[in-house]
């Protein structure tokens, strides 16, 4: 199996949804026989331009490790799905567990205040 590293930028009326969307997604991926390594949910930000007339997005990035099948089959989920504005899917050399760049930036902002 590959390892992959997804990005989805969900619009922003639909943030409440996300734990539902995020659960389903996992369903896919554990029946299909693949894992998880790390999911996170960045938050609303800013986006650096507009996307349907829409300035600001919620992002969640996962990292997995699946076979096509089940790549294919969240790809074509993501495609359908009113809701995501746009889906970044690159493939990974290995595991990656530690927190992205993101977060740790989250981290050092909660730090400050």
């Amino acid at each position: 199996m590959r390892h992959y590293e997804i990005t989805l930028i969900v619009h922003p009326d639909q943030s409440a949804q996300v734990g539902t969307m995020m659960e389903k997604y996992k369903e896919i991926i554990t029946t299909g026989g693949g894992k998880i390594h790390r999911k996170e949910d960045w938050g609303r930000k800013h986006l650096a331009y507009p996307i349907k007339k829409i300035y600001k997005a919620h992002y969640l990035m996962m990292n997995i490790e699946c076979d096509q099948e089940v790549l294919d089959k969240l790809n074509y989920n993501f495609r359908f799905n009113d809701a995501i504005l746009r889906n970044l899917i690159i493939s990974e050399d290995g595991v990656i567990t530690t927190p992205s760049i993101m977060m740790a930036n989250k981290d050092k902002e909660k730090g400050r205040s």
